[in-house]
């Protein structure tokens, strides 16, 4: 289960931060190389006028994550969280990977305030706070919406973002209609479901349509490792929302 996740608004990344993005992103293993790291840094205090401590790689001499946090700390929070932010969506294999990706949403959520706010995309539709109202009984399904909002927000994780409102969708139905099931084989219960609520037929089969088609749309891109449109993810976010939403206000 994804775990809470709040915003704040700190002026600075911290020293303990930067130490562990050192670690993840010179790791031995699934890290940088030594040389890399040397060219990135050399790379980005040319973009800024900034004068690193290595620019050249000291072999046998300091560990990798060192050199990293050396040189990170020469440049100001907002160029620090660049270059993390950056960093992290370089190609990993293995548990880097999923440390990266937890690392740049830790990013994100505690120094979001330090990115160009021209980057920001926010959904600011009434739909999502009124969804996230009604989720309040619901926890876990809230949790995970609010994480793909998050994601979505700042732009990050597409794919991972669809992972989120996917499961945020089938706790909610799991928690509704009493069951264990995923999410594709939930038509026959939440129409029945339905039913008892007075939906109408035609009501019902537009739904039980459009969980289908919901379906086969996530299971392709997750298959598939798929990039999405925004324009897409756009579309997936608010039927989520809407359906989440009349799901609730039916039970209420």
């Amino acid at each position: 289960m994804a775990t809470n996740v709040e915003i704040t608004e700190e002026k600075g990344i911290s020293p303990t931060f930067l130490q562990r993005a050192s670690s993840i992103l010179g790791d031995t293993d699934g890290g940088l190389s030594g040389p890399k790291i040397i060219d990135v840094f050399s790379s980005y205090g040319d973009k800024w006028s900034v004068q690193i401590p290595f620019s050249e790689y000291p072999y046998g001499v300091r560990r990798k994550s060192e050199i990293f946090r050396k040189n990170i700390e020469s440049f100001n929070p907002f160029q620090q969280f660049q270059i993390i932010s950056d960093l992290c969506e370089l190609r990993a294999h293995g548990s880097n990977a999923a440390k990266r990706e937890s690392l740049k949403l830790e990013l994100y959520s505690r120094y979001g305030n330090l990115r160009p706010q021209s980057g920001l995309q926010e959904l600011e539709t009434p739909l999502i706070e009124e969804t996230r109202h009604w989720l309040q009984k619901y926890p876990d399904s809230l949790e995970l919406f609010d994480l793909a909002k998050l994601k979505y927000d700042h732009g990050t994780f597409e794919r991972n973002l669809l992972d989120d409102l996917r499961l945020a969708l089938e706790l909610l139905l799991k928690n509704l209609l009493g069951n264990t099931k995923s999410l594709e084989k939930q038509e026959h219960d939440l129409s029945t479901y339905l039913k008892s609520r007075g939906t109408p037929a035609e009501i019902r089969n537009m739904l039980m349509r459009l969980l289908d088609y919901y379906c086969k749309y996530q299971n392709d891109f997750i298959k598939h490792n798929n990039r999405p449109r925004k324009e897409d993810i756009d579309v997936v976010f608010e039927l989520t929302a809407s359906l989440m939403k009349h799901l609730v206000r039916i039970t209420s």
